[in-house]
């Protein structure tokens, strides 16, 4: 079999459908039939929601006459969200007999987790019984990408004009961390500043119409660096002669009471996710660096007051940001303090925040919170294979190049100075031109 037959054969394993659109009207009768129901609430612009679309609908198919899937647009449909408690996007919901069952699932959803409380709907023995029946498959490429940000794409679109086959294999859709940024005003070439979810839709177009092969939202089980293995949706393996990690970073969290209680409830780390949802309300922003304050400045868009929680006495982010911040009356500023826990209280949220100087505590109430106190690396498939510094970040030679031979590594989840969008376009260059010389 040739490696397109084989491909085409692996694409059509799974089939995928379009799920069945609802709206308020219709969601008492849907839910409360009687059977087994998931709900998706979804948002536009809505980079986890769209990476969500694809494994529902793999699932509905794979599930077909066990489960019934909707979706339901949150924005046209916010009385019954709110009156829902949904406070994030996508936030799936799961109904049997007329009433809401297990638990809610929010923001970036494994495919792992929807299957795990579609067992406690339907049963734990009837998936093991579908998911037994799936076929493993096996693929072949010269080099798999790890990470579909500007680092991987980057990779992929050199590697795809040397004529390398390459697999792109990502978590989400592509774009990474960029897709949801709000404005990118610093990548060469533009005059005016470009939406990060449109930048990262041209980078991805790019690559793909090379000819670079995509395997996006999906869960990735299992990664064998020395063997050059990928195991992603549990069936299957993706078999490589190189791998590159372009894993990235994700939002660091403050790990204080109610933060994992109220994710996705009241708590958001993307605003542009979730700005919208907060028009004329008060939010509280915890953070001070370019992430911080380049999204208030997205948030004021909509909500009337924004106060911004800092733990220094002075903001990290660029000088322009910071301008901008401090020039909006909308947005506000508690400097040297930092929260402690966050509870809801109605339909409102809570945060304790304590004063650095005085150890005073006080409580902010608010309509919402978003966090933005930095990110981490994206290491958790690899164990304790890779090296790193002290930080978790991935050490590289010149040619970025792990301990581990034939295993790269490009853009934030590398141990630098700087990270920006331009840095992890020029790890991938490296690593791509690099590993055409090493395959040639």
């Amino acid at each position: 079999m040739t490696r397109q037959a084989h491909e085409h054969e692996v694409k059509h394993k799974l089939k995928y459908i379009e799920m069945r659109e609802i709206n308020a009207n219709e969601f008492k009768e849907v839910t409360g039939q009687g059977g087994a129901v998931l709900v998706d609430f979804y948002s536009t612009e809505c980079p986890p929601c769209d990476a969500l679309f694809p494994k529902l609908e793999s699932l509905e198919e794979l599930f077909d006459g066990e489960i019934t899937f909707v979706k339901i647009f949150r924005q046209g449909n916010r009385d019954l969200a709110e009156n829902l408690g949904v406070k994030s996007s996508p936030t799936l919901l799961f109904y049997n007999g007329g009433r809401e069952v297990c638990q809610r699932l929010a923001g970036g959803i494994k495919r792992s987790d929807i299957i795990r409380e579609i067992g406690h709907v339907i049963g734990r023995d009837k998936v093991d019984k579908i998911m037994s029946a799936v076929e493993p498959v096996v693929t072949h490429t010269d080099v798999a990408i790890l990470g579909a940000g500007p680092g991987g794409l980057t990779a992929g679109l050199y590697l795809c004009q040397a004529k390398i086959d390459t697999t792109l294999i990502d978590v989400a859709l592509p774009g990474g961390y960029v897709a949801t940024t709000h404005m990118i005003s610093n990548y060469p070439g533009f005059i005016e500043p470009q939406p990060g979810y449109m930048l990262s839709h041209n980078m991805s177009e790019q690559t793909k119409r090379c000819g670079t092969v995509y395997k996006v939202a999906v869960d990735v089980t299992r990664v064998d660096l020395e063997k050059k293995e990928i195991v992603i949706d549990e069936y299957e393996t993706v078999r490589a002669r190189k791998i590159i990690i372009a894993t990235g970073t994700t939002p660091r969290k403050l790990n204080i009471p109610g933060e994992q209680e109220y994710m996705g409830k009241g708590i958001s780390y993307c605003a542009t996710c979730d700005a919208k949802y907060f028009n004329d309300k008060e939010v509280v922003v915890i953070g001070g660096g370019n992430s911080a304050i380049e999204e208030s400045a997205f948030i004021s868009k909509f909500a009337s007051k924004i106060t911004i929680v800092h733990q220094f006495d002075h903001l990290q982010a660029n000088k322009s940001a910071q301008e901008k911040a401090f020039a909006d009356s909308r947005i506000s500023f508690m400097f040297e303090h930092e929260p402690r826990a966050f509870r809801r209280k109605g339909d409102k949220m809570e945060v304790e925040v304590e004063d650095l100087k005085t150890g005073k505590r006080e409580t902010l109430v608010t309509d919402g919170i978003f966090v933005f106190i930095g990110l981490v690396p994206n290491l958790s498939l690899f164990g304790d294979k890779l090296e790193t510094d002290q930080w978790g970040y991935v050490k590289v030679n010149d040619d970025m190049q792990t301990n581990i031979e034939g295993v790269y590594s490009v853009g934030d989840v590398n141990s630098k100075k700087y990270r920006q969008i331009t840095t992890a376009v020029a790890d991938g260059t490296i690593a791509a031109i690099a590993i055409t010389r090493e395959l040639e």
